[in-house]
């Protein structure tokens, strides 16, 4: 599917723009063998609502980041490797239409497209590619993946001890093993989930009894932390901004979803007879565009938020 633009210039180039719209804080993305395999944008169900993200596929790892400036500048890059990507499909619900979940073994989430042949056209390159890559290293699909977070707006009281109503003084927190809301005395337990930390997380008390148990049966042996690359994203949440957790009434994603547009469909390289010397298709902060008459210092602004790989313990 992209072997012929492994080594094209339109590829390196596309590669080049995109490094430049995260900026020096953003992680270097060209490597030997890697292709740019589609770009565009889609809503991420984040803990508090859903926004949207600006997102590139590549043959080997899924890249996202927040939109600073539409199709100049963003921060906030994500890397996921697609080893470790399995998709799941998401049933339309109500105005929740065209999702899909995106799950890894140290974070899992929802998004989604504008149309049903976008979502289509998402899933099927994503899956292609896994499927390649593995295919490729000869490793295995992995078995176990981090909980998708429940939002925040659909849990008015605990959802542990069904009695805590969420107040400003009573705060939301999210079980890493489940994804459950739960209050504070409901989440007072931590455990070692070596996947998604080398630190002890948050988890509700009913699954920190189920994880106790099966320690116990195992022999109570030395957990050791999964090693993670340089490249991987290990946070439990998305944005800084939806780490912090939160106080008092929740946000309806609902209402937020409603509002949310976008307008632009996504671009898939290697699907055309395009030469593989020329870009007949410019990513989103493409110099070319810059050229044609928008400030190119835009492009190469440094974001003043590095490139997360945050923790899903943070900000608790």
């Amino acid at each position: 599917m992209v072997d012929r633009l492994v080594n094209s210039e339109a590829n390196a180039r596309r590669i080049a723009t995109v490094e430049n719209c995260f900026g020096a804080n953003g992680q270097p993305l060209a490597i030997p063998g890697r292709v740019l395999v589609g770009e565009g944008v889609v809503t991420k169900m984040c803990r508090k609502k859903p926004k949207t993200r600006q997102f590139y596929l590549f043959n080997d790892i899924l890249v996202y980041g927040n939109i600073v400036m539409d199709k100049k500048k963003f921060n906030k890059q994500h890397i996921i490797p697609l080893e470790e990507v399995k998709l799941e499909n998401l049933e339309d619900d109500g105005i929740l239409k065209n999702g899909w979940l995106i799950r890894t073994p140290t974070k899992s989430f929802a998004v989604y497209a504008a149309t049903a042949t976008e979502k289509t056209e998402w899933m099927a390159h994503i899956n292609k590619c896994v499927e390649e890559l593995l295919k490729k290293t000869g490793k295995k699909p992995s078995l176990e993946h981090a909980a998708v977070w429940i939002p925040d707006a659909e849990a008015s009281i605990c959802m542990h001890c069904r009695k805590t109503q969420f107040t400003v003084l009573n705060r939301r927190h999210h079980c890493r093993k489940c994804g459950a809301v739960v209050c504070n005395p409901c989440s007072s337990k931590k455990f070692l989930l070596p996947a998604q930390s080398s630190k002890p997380l948050r988890v509700c008390l009913s699954c920190y009894d189920t994880l106790t148990k099966a320690r116990a049966n195992q022999g109570d042996s030395p957990v050791k932390p999964a090693e993670k690359s340089v490249n991987q994203d290990s946070s439990g949440e998305d944005d800084s901004e939806d780490e912090v957790e939160e106080t008092g009434k929740a946000d309806d994603p609902i209402k937020d979803m409603d509002n949310l547009s976008i307008d632009e469909k996504p671009t898939f390289y290697g699907d055309t007879t395009e030469p593989a010397t020329e870009v007949n298709h410019p990513t989103s902060c493409d110099t070319s565009a810059c050229n044609a008459g928008t400030d190119f210092s835009v492009c190469d602004a440094v974001s003043s938020n590095d490139a997360t790989t945050c923790r899903a313990d943070a900000n608790e």
